[in-house]
This record gives C-alpha cells, sequence and structure tokens, in this order.
C-alpha cells in the first residue's frame, strides 16, 4: 500500500514539473510576441504625417506638423500661434532608437527644439530636451496624431 501511495506521488508530481514547465515555454513566447509587437519601427504603420499644437511657454501654443516618410527622412513645420504668421521648416533624416520606439530628427538643434519623438499607434509623443515622457498636467498635450491625407 506504502508503495502505490509513494508511486502515485511520484506520478502527481512529475506531471505537476510538466505543467510548470509548459506554462514557462508558454510564458516565454508570450513576452517574445510581446517584445516584438511593441518595436513601433517594425509592427506600426508610422509613415504619414502627423500634427497638433504643442504647449508653448509664451505664446498660445506651437502648431507642429511632422511627416515622416519611409526613407528616414522627415519634414517639419511650427508655427507660433498669437504671435506672428512666419510658419519654420526643416528637413532631413531620422534615426531610430535600438529598441525602434523612438526617433531623432537629425539637423535640428536638440537644445533650441525638441528631437526626439516617442513613436505610439497613430501619434508621435514628444519627448523633453533630455529624451524623457513629459509629466504632469500638461502630458497629453505633448501627443500629436497621424491624419490622413484625403
Amino acid at each position: 500500500m506504502k508503495r502505490v501511495v509513494f508511486s502515485l506521488s511520484i506520478i502527481c508530481l512529475l506531471f505537476g514539473l510538466g505543467a510548470c514547465k509548459s506554462k514557462g515555454k508558454k510564458q516565454a513566447q508570450a513576452e517574445t510576441e510581446s517584445v516584438a509587437v511593441e518595436n513601433s519601427r517594425d509592427n506600426l504603420n508610422w509613415i504619414g504625417s502627423y500634427s497638433g499644437v504643442i504647449p508653448c511657454a509664451d505664446c498660445q501654443g506651437i502648431s507642429t506638423q511632422i511627416t515622416l516618410s519611409a526613407d528616414n527622412t522627415y519634414q517639419i513645420k511650427w508655427k507660433y500661434q498669437g504671435k506672428d504668421d512666419e510658419t519654420f521648416k526643416k528637413s532631413g533624416t531620422f534615426r531610430w532608437d535600438d529598441d525602434g520606439n523612438i526617433i531623432t530628427l537629425e539637423g535640428l538643434e536638440p537644445d533650441k527644439f525638441p528631437v526626439r519623438y516617442k513613436v505610439g499607434e497613430e501619434h508621435l509623443l514628444q519627448l523633453d530636451m533630455d529624451g524623457n515622457v513629459i509629466t504632469g498636467e500638461l502630458a497629453d498635450k505633448y501627443m500629436i496624431h497621424k491624419y490622413s491625407n484625403f
């Protein structure tokens, strides 16, 4: 009788370990798929034009339009609302960070202009001058949205 109970205990233990191993493989696969989905460069349709009004310290807001192309070039336009009618325009290339989620606009003066944007689903999130997500009351105002040319 003791042998039967001991044998059944061993069998249950082995099945339990097998289930943990199977769960571990499934969890690792899910984590790998999650990492792939989080890569904006490879998994989102980021090509196109984005626009919005970004907060401004000494004006009503900065109308911002950015166009990203498949060849990693950009065009950006700014207009300071409530100031004058001048529109500032720049173009150049951009590069992706190693994770494929943040772009850096090359050719801009990083001490004068924001140059990093986190690429999301149908939007760009302007990062601060150090490349961090902006927090606080106005955090959601630093997002510009993709629009259709049609």
